[in-house]
């Protein structure tokens, strides 16, 4: 059976690549928006994709200091 903390850690690994994921599709409804002259629109979801983007940043960073808070510099 698999430790309570690696499967929250796997969790927010998963979540993580939801929210790139999510960016992921923003961006490509932007290119396609600016290719029809959609300015507005093409904007809306760039900067949704950015939204997207700090929120992933925001669960690795977090994942980052809890790897920092557990490593061990002399091993």
């Amino acid at each position: 059976m698999i430790d309570e903390r690696l499967e929250e850690v796997a969790r927010q690994y998963e979540q993580t690549a939801t929210e790139c994921e999510a960016a992921a599709v923003h961006l490509k409804r932007t290119a396609s928006h600016f290719r029809h002259g959609e300015v507005p629109r093409a904007c809306a979801h760039a900067w949704a994709a950015l939204g997207h983007l700090i929120g992933a940043e925001q669960l690795l960073r977090r994942l980052a200091e809890l790897h920092a808070s557990r490593s061990r510099p002399d091993v």
